[in-house]
């Protein structure tokens, strides 16, 4: 019995262990544009085209376009946001009246 017990104790550990490794697989993306997640980061100054823009879903791809980012938001000055930095998210700041007045990545 405890032949048994050692022989499927030793089992379980080779099979967790294997579990835990992984294979090596050389990536073609260029590591200075893309994040740990694999997606490309925002490029803020290419998006600077907006700013004294009025702000609508048209303009918004385009900066997004522009800039490289997978995602892209208006942010009013009244918006709460939350303080997690994506690097491949576009942020349009706009006053009050939707004018981009501020572009950054984040």
């Amino acid at each position: 019995m405890p032949w048994k017990l050692a022989s499927l104790g030793t089992l379980l550990a080779i099979a967790m262990l294997a579990g835990c490794s992984t294979t090596s697989t050389e990536s073609t993306t260029d590591p200075a544009t893309t994040t740990d997640t694999g997606h490309s980061r925002c490029e803020a100054k290419a998006a600077e085209f907006t700013i004294g823009k009025q702000a609508s879903p048209e303009l918004l791809e385009q900066a997004r376009t522009r800039a490289g980012a997978q995602n892209a938001r208006f942010l009013l000055p009244t918006d709460m946001v939350t303080l997690e930095y994506r690097s491949d998210r576009l942020n349009l700041n706009t006053d009050a009246n939707r004018v981009v007045t501020r572009v950054n990545c984040g």
